[in-house]
């Protein structure tokens, strides 16, 4: 299995971006590069497997771990807006130089419709929403911004920690090892810290009815090919959202996973990858 190289991009204000990235000399323009955008509290591990899938079908793919989120800078003075976050994005499409397709999971779905909008179709070509829309879920969103306060001060051991997400993705079975949690957390003075920038949960809001309008108007005005994923146990995008978003993008295609919930990469990666190698494939 072809493994991926550590690459850095610069953001908005000079933050320093770290990426995992596949077939670098694969950006040639025969396919467009696939971006891949994480959501809050994640990071750029959660697409390994489906990166690798891209990558064996010949895409060059771009891992990013958003501002704050992994191995990336935290953001100077807390500023995690979208708008930052698309900023950010617009950067590394520019260092990417082609067209990109992009795939964007809950928060980085939401920063991908930004992106793509201020883009244009030349450089985003595709757009994956993963298990989010802009009239998502206000409940299924707690209930996400509730785990990530529960345990912002980190946990007593890797066991405990996969314990809490076995608990909170109880459809997902716990794994027998914990050395992927690795990934995701960092030991500090005995203790094992979620690899986000806390600051994500303590910083202003904006206006959400004007937020989901922007993001509505956003998404509405593309002419690029659209996919909404949804995991069909996802308690952040229900039916009726869907059927209000296609209603309103009525050219979107609409994927659902049987077997998953708002991680539906995670949940059933196999199914997850190959729909969104069918996607990205149809512009070649």
């Amino acid at each position: 299995m072809q493994q991926p190289q550590t690459t850095r991009y610069t953001g908005a204000d000079g933050v320093v971006l770290v990426a995992d990235e596949w077939n670098r000399a694969a950006a040639d323009g025969a396919h467009p590069t696939v971006l891949l955008l994480h959501g809050g509290g994640q990071n750029r591990f959660s697409w390994k497997k489906t990166g690798q899938v891209l990558a064996g079908r010949g895409f060059h793919v771009v891992a990013l771990d958003s501002r704050g989120h992994g191995d990336s800078e935290r953001s100077p003075g807390a500023d995690y807006a979208i708008e930052t976050l698309a900023t950010d994005v617009l950067a590394v499409i520019d260092a990417i130089g082609g067209p990109v397709a992009l795939v964007g999971a809950s928060l980085g779905g939401l920063t991908a419709i930004l992106a793509a909008e201020q883009a244009g179709a030349q450089r985003v070509t595709r757009l994956v929403l993963v298990d989010v829309v802009p009239r998502f879920e206000k409940s299924g969103s707690a209930r996400i911004r509730d785990f990530m306060f529960r345990h912002v001060d980190g946990f007593a051991s890797l066991d405990e920690a996969a314990d809490a997400i076995a608990a909170y993705l109880p459809h997902r079975p716990r794994p027998d090892s914990t050395e992927g949690l690795k990934k995701n957390l960092r030991e500090r003075d005995g203790r094992w810290y979620w690899h986000w920038d806390p600051a994500l949960l303590t910083k202003p809001g904006d206006d959400p009815a004007l937020r989901t309008a922007k993001l509505e108007r956003a998404v509405m005005d593309l002419t690029i090919p659209i996919l909404l994923i949804r995991g069909k146990l996802s308690d952040v995008v229900s039916t009726a959202g869907v059927e209000d978003f296609l209603a309103k993008v009525p050219a979107a295609e609409f994927v659902e996973l049987g077997s998953a919930g708002h991680t539906a990469a995670g949940d059933d990666n196999d199914a997850f990858s190959a729909a969104v190698v069918d996607f990205v494939s149809e512009s070649s």
